[in-house]
């Protein structure tokens, strides 16, 4: 093929996976707040706690959103072609799943190393790191989930265009209005507060509802049912109107985190739409602009590596905490960062942020060494049943390691290894 001919990537919604990629490891490296007693680490903050403003601030570094609506608009076109050949769709599913589970179970495997290492040794620095070191992989189950409806979304979004965006608005509006117990029209006023003084309940339909939704807005920016900056401006209209009526209501003002600032996010609520409005408003904002900059710019180069190392580095960023948190320890550095209103809390954030990234250097070299080693055509399995099963592993072990942290990382390692297993053909 001549080169003029060439087909060429978009650059656009890469350099937005890696623009959230950063996002998300910033701000996991920020939030983190190591407590010091004479010192010696006695376990770890969180900035939504110690300082109010933050919670604003998720709305902007709450990128999952972001990041399901790019990955959809990414993906449908492949989706689309499968469909029309008539190819597995389930098998594409195993391949991805397989995808994430081969380099989760090599951390996991490590965490297990180091809990079991902590058991011997003093293992305070574990303790208070625990399920800070896992909890990010909660990202893993809620992409695999809604993957596994892509097809489906992209069928819905052929029949029936945005009004398959409606019914899944429809479906999150009732969930959240049977949790809240709304009975009247005057108690709509206290919609939010209501929501989140209650348990989950019917609310944990919400779940898919609510993350379903910037797959489904994705698929219809591919699609072109999305474009350009007056679609963009009136996301980001409605989104400002929504966010403002949903704080009004009660609704907890962070979007992540539970028991720390409000929960919005087990399960999603109504508030949580405002962010989705919000970042696919300013994906389409931008488009013009940043096309025509990626044009004059082009950064293809910097956006393949940070599209190459985006599952490593998004797996293995919290890891970074625990050997920065030591040499802070060990060398008296200013990592104790328990008052944001105290002299130099800023400066030591970005110190902090520093220490985080020159502890995460080496390992990202070794595990980048480690998976371009590997073999890379692994053939998913074919069968219904064995997919099955493998996802069913996957999910579990994922579970595990969220309920439990590093200490569960041994058993949670184990359940991923049987689903890399199953997942995968078995050789003829």
């Amino acid at each position: 093929m001549p080169p003029h001919s060439r087909p060429t990537r978009d650059l656009y919604p890469d350099a937005l996976r890696a623009c959230a990629l950063l996002v998300v490891v910033l701000g996991h490296w920020v939030a983190t707040l190591p407590v010091l007693e004479d010192g010696r680490l006695v376990g770890t903050g969180h900035l939504l706690r110690a300082w109010g403003p933050a919670a604003a601030l998720t709305w902007l570094v709450q990128v999952v959103p972001l990041f399901v609506f790019v990955s959809a608009a990414v993906s449908t076109p492949g989706v689309v072609r499968r469909l029309g050949e008539g190819h597995s769709q389930r098998q594409w599913w195993a391949r991805r799943a397989l995808g994430l589970a081969r380099p989760t179970l090599s951390y996991l495997l490590v965490l297990a190393a180091i809990a079991l290492l902590a058991r011997l040794l003093d293992g305070h620095l574990l303790q208070a790191f625990n399920t800070s070191l896992t909890i990010h992989l909660w990202f893993l189950v809620m992409l695999l989930a809604v993957q596994a409806l892509l097809p489906l979304c992209v069928r819905a979004d052929r029949r029936f265009g945005l009004k398959a965006v409606a019914a899944l608005l429809l479906i999150a509006v009732i969930a959240d209005l049977l949790r809240a117990g709304i009975r009247q029209p005057a108690e709509l006023l206290q919609l939010g507060a209501r929501v989140d003084a209650n348990p989950g309940g019917i609310g944990w339909i919400n779940l898919l509802a609510v993350w379903l939704l910037p797959q489904q807005l994705g698929i219809a920016w591919r699609n072109g049912r999305l474009a350009g900056a007056r679609h963009g401006a009136a996301l980001i209209a409605l989104a400002v109107a929504w966010l403002a009526a949903a704080m009004a209501s009660g609704y907890p003002v962070a979007m992540v985190g539970v028991q720390l600032a409000g929960n919005n996010m087990l399960p999603p609520t109504l508030a949580l739409v405002g962010v989705v409005w919000l970042q696919a408003g300013a994906v389409l904002l931008a488009e013009s602009p940043a096309r025509r900059f990626l044009q004059r710019h082009p950064l293809p180069r910097v956006v393949a590596v940070l599209g190459a190392l985006g599952m490593p580095l998004y797996l293995w960023h919290k890891l970074a905490e625990l050997p920065a948190a030591w040499i802070g320890e060990w060398a008296g550095l200013p990592i104790d960062a328990s008052d944001p209103l105290a002299p130099g809390f800023w400066l030591g954030r970005l110190g902090w942020l520093l220490l985080c990234a020159a502890c995460l250097a080496p390992v990202m070299a070794a595990v980048v060494r480690y998976e371009l080693s590997r073999r890379r055509d692994v053939a998913p399995a074919p069968a219904s049943a064995t997919v099955f099963l493998g996802g069913a592993a996957l999910f579990a072990g994922l579970g595990v390691a969220l309920l439990h942290g590093a200490q569960g990382a041994i058993v949670a390692a184990a359940m991923v290894l049987a689903a890399s297993l199953l997942l995968r053909a078995r050789p003829v």
